[in-house]
């Protein structure tokens, strides 16, 4: 057997090997690496959110985490690129991504990215209640920030100091998916009294059997008075 020809085999073997690991280590054999996600879907006030961030490329496993910025209250990432959790403010949140790979030493690539979470069903005063003789009115614009319509029904209570209940404006229609600041009018005449506002939005979307629900309430109360 011609040993030195062994030899000469088994050094070639163990550089390769030798080299074959180093470039794994390093990430050089391995493509570049690329976050692929850009963009976010908005996410909805107290309902449930779960997006996985996606990325190309590295030596895996990746591990991800958020290196500037914040995230809305109530939503984490996690390590492995999961971020989800029930926001619970609304806003713009802005923020940046890390994502690091396996290699010695890890590559990085970093992402900025903006989570927008708003109400599914927004209600805001348009005309702001007030008294006009006898009369109570005033307006709302209610929108639809979510991409399903709604069944829609709002209700305008008039309660004076006895606790008696009038209604003095209603409206049940369907609010097209995205629909942005429907104006909802109310007003009618009333007897003497004073009177808190009270406005109720309820919008049901049969295909998710969702309810969403929201009020306006005036801290102040509005007298009706007739006569002398």
């Amino acid at each position: 057997m011609n040993w030195d020809a062994v030899k000469q085999f088994l050094s070639a073997l163990l550089v390769l090997a030798c080299s074959t690991i180093a470039a794994t280590q390093t990430g050089s054999t391995g493509e570049p690496l690329t976050i692929q996600t850009t963009s976010l879907p908005k996410a909805y006030i107290r309902q449930s959110y779960e997006r996985h961030l996606q990325a190309e490329g590295g030596i895996p496993p990746l591990k991800w985490e958020v290196t500037e910025g914040k995230l809305p209250a109530g939503v984490l990432l996690s390590r492995d690129g999961v971020l989800s959790g029930t926001p619970t403010e609304i806003g713009e949140f802005h923020f940046t991504v890390t994502a690091s790979d396996s290699g010695k030493p890890a590559y990085e690539r970093k992402q900025p990215l903006t989570l927008v979470v708003v109400s599914p069903l927004a209600l805001q005063w348009g005309r702001y209640p007030k008294v006009n003789g006898r009369r109570i009115e005033g307006s709302a614009f209610v929108s639809n920030q979510t991409d399903r319509s709604f069944d829609l029904t709002v209700i305008v209570l008039a309660v004076n100091e006895t606790g008696r209940a009038t209604a003095i404006g209603y409206q049940h229609f369907v609010l097209k998916k995205n629909s942005d600041a429907v104006e909802i009018p109310f007003g009618e005449n009333l007897a003497n009294g004073s009177y808190q506002v009270n406005l109720d939005a309820v919008a049901e979307v049969e295909a998710t059997d969702s309810i969403y629900r929201a009020r306006l309430v005036p801290k102040e109360r509005f007298p009706v008075t007739t006569g002398p």
